[in-house]
């Protein structure tokens, strides 16, 4: 949809040209021919961008701007006159005006500024629907999370986002590490700066310390001109450092200098900037190991693990299941404009036993596959994506329903029994059952010889 020009100007001959030339390049122009009549094309035009002009009969063009932020405080305001003072800019500038243009001016200028400002709208947007779409995500992450170890990191999650600790984010691919690093953001002080997540080992090492650090021109091959990186973009938001295992281990000396002394130079230069971003960090491998290989310093692990959260896989929180397949599932529904209303129940048994080695991101592409191929108010066994079926432990699909109920139960029955360090007693009131309801079952289990299966 194109940007919605109105010019409020009392030259009946410039204004109408000026629109004709503005429609010529692809915006909805309308145009008052005094102050009265521009504030009524306000309220119901609803521009985007308002060319007003200062000297009229009826009002001054100043003296509208509270008026028109009133009636549409999304209409960004250019100010036009041919009496131009450096009061009456500054007076503008005070209300709220975005530009101040003195007549007469050349039209490829005022439509390089009405084409930027329309840009910039649409950044806004896009940006400010990311933020809706982010915390709903993240919103949905704290639903979702029904086992007691979610449910533990989500109140991690609350202690730590308002402070200004860095945070180590541990766990497997596909666990939520980021979606973690948001909802840390998301819930700080910070949440209306910016929030930039790098990935570490898509870059180079030497293209890596440009990203973060910036670098100045000439600094090496190719730099043509200054660039600031993310330290210096970010402000006062946060910075999350994804994968910070593969941050080269010369280059990770330079990282611990900057968030001790939380300061930087540009790569190249010699002047000091200062580091108000915080700084959250992800990894899936084991540190420890790594500073024992001599791969990662261990000064600068103490320094980003001042706050740790480990994020157990999926396959250690199975109870976590069958929230997330309902979560998908809205999701797809919302996205792929369907109806389904969830799983058949042999579907979410087998969804149950399964190991899950991409974790949650790989329970979200079965689900949305699953949600492409069928048509049916629940999804059937047909639909789960055959890489499951290659993947699952034994020869689930062949017992039946009956037996594999069983089986599965069995096996939920022990991994909760796990998940309560053998306290039987624990794990029965999880289970909701009499502990000798569950000794009966585990009974059972071994007089079938059922095995459990892997989790």
């Amino acid at each position: 949809m194109p940007a919605k020009i109105l010019i409020i100007d009392d030259e009946e001959m410039f204004r109408e040209d000026l629109a004709v030339l503005i429609r010529k390049n692809g915006y909805n122009c309308e145009t008052a021919a005094n102050a009265e009549e521009g504030l009524l094309k306000v309220s119901e035009f609803l521009p985007d961008i308002v060319l007003s002009d200062i000297m009229m009969p009826d009002k001054n063009g100043v003296d509208i701007l509270d008026d028109i932020h009133h009636r549409n405080p999304e209409s960004s305001v250019i100010i036009m006159t041919a009496f131009g003072t450096l009061e009456t800019a500054i007076k503008a500038f005070r209300k709220g005006v975005v530009d101040y243009i003195l007549k007469p001016f050349v039209i490829e200028d005022i439509l390089n500024k009405l084409n930027l400002i329309s840009e910039h709208k649409i950044l806004m947007r896009e940006l400010n629907y990311l933020r809706r779409h982010i915390a709903k995500e993240i919103e949905s992450f704290t639903l979702v999370a029904k086992s007691e170890k979610m449910k533990h990191i989500t109140e991690l999650i609350r202690k730590v986002a308002p402070s200004e600790s860095t945070v180590l984010i541990t766990g497997e691919s596909g666990t939520g590490k980021e979606l973690v690093a948001r909802a840390v953001h998301e819930s700080s002080t910070r949440k209306e700066k910016q929030f930039i997540a790098i990935n570490c080992p898509s870059f180079q090492e030497n293209l890596l310390e440009s990203e973060l650090f910036g670098h100045e021109k000439g600094a090496f091959t190719n730099a043509d001109s200054k660039k600031q990186g993310f330290f210096e973009t970010a402000e006062d938001g946060t910075i999350f450092l994804d994968e910070i295992s593969e941050i080269p281990i010369s280059l990770q000396s330079k990282l611990l200098r900057v968030l001790e002394q939380r300061e930087f130079y540009r790569v190249g230069g010699t002047r000091l900037f200062p580091m108000n971003a915080r700084i959250v960090a992800a990894t899936n491998q084991d540190l420890n190991l790594l500073i024992k290989q001599g791969k990662f310093r261990a000064d600068l692990y103490y320094r980003i693990a001042v706050f740790e959260i480990a994020i157990p896989p999926l396959r250690n929180r199975i109870s976590d299941i069958p929230a997330l397949v309902d979560y998908f599932i809205k999701k797809y529904n919302s996205e792929m404009k369907k109806l389904c209303k969830g799983v058949e129940p042999d579907v979410l048994s087998y969804l149950m036993s399964y190991n899950w080695p991409g974790n949650i991101r790989e329970l979200r592409n079965v689900i949305e596959r699953a949600m492409i191929l069928s048509n049916e108010d629940f999804i059937k066994m047909d639909s789960i994506s055959q890489q499951v079926n290659n993947l699952i432990s034994g020869n689930f699909l062949t017992k039946g329903l009956k037996n594999a109920v069983s089986e599965f139960e069995i096996a939920f029955v022990n991994r909760v029994i796990e998940e309560c360090d053998n306290n039987k007693e624990e794990a029965a009131r999880r289970l909701k059952i009499d502990a000798s309801t569950l000794y009966r079952k585990l009974d059972v289990g071994k007089d079938k010889n059922s095995p459990t299966i892997g989790f």
